[in-house]
């Protein structure tokens, strides 16, 4: 008989420690909530693109680089809804960078470009990094998206100063001028032999 109380007083005492564990569950949940909804703000905000519109002779040049216009398309485009609309476009433009510096065009295979590329590339997949961690770190993701946008101008720039080197006339005689300050078509000196 004393056995029935002491196991009613245990359940008693199992059920409102349950309930415990719930309310602490949920507080911490909506703690979680709250921090993710500040993290989507702030990332919302800062994700800002400032695509330059190219000269006229520059477009005319980079529009057949299929890849170049689709990876302005993804950037153009800012998700909007959640954190994961964030995490999806990261790894989208992930790709796509992936799939940029596989296909330049030789007249824009410059080291020039390709660095910028490859920086970019790097930035993109660190942003990628950053926001499908689960603690995401806004302070290293946001001077991430600002980094992208720079870089993104910069190849823009090396973009329009290609095409203009490309314009100017080469005077007569320079290319000789050019063959000859090539250093590997030149005559490697062989030491004189001693007699």
């Amino acid at each position: 008989m004393k056995l029935r109380p002491l196991c009613l007083l245990l359940f008693a005492f199992f059920l409102f420690s349950c309930q415990d564990e719930n309310k602490e569950r949920k507080l911490e949940q909506e703690k979680e909530a709250k921090k993710m909804e500040l993290v989507f703000n702030n990332i919302n905000r800062a994700w800002e693109f400032n695509i330059l519109p190219l000269e006229p002779t520059t477009q005319a040049k980079i529009n057949g680089w299929m890849q170049w216009r689709n990876l302005l398309t993804e950037i153009k485009q800012k998700p909007k809804s959640t954190i994961g609309a964030f995490q999806r476009k990261a790894k989208i433009l992930s790709k796509k960078m992936d799939e940029l510096g596989l296909s330049i065009p030789p007249e824009f295979a410059t080291p020039a470009v390709k660095s910028r590329i490859n920086a970019m590339n790097t930035k993109i997949k660190q942003l990628d990094l950053f926001i499908h961690l689960r603690q995401i770190p806004e302070k290293k993701v946001i001077p991430l998206i600002s980094d992208i946008d720079i870089i993104l101008l910069q190849l823009q720039l090396q973009f329009e100063e290609i095409v203009h080197r490309s314009q100017i006339p080469i005077e007569e005689g320079e290319q000789d001028i050019i063959r000859m300050k090539d250093t590997t078509r030149a005559i490697h000196a062989t030491p004189n032999e001693l007699p």
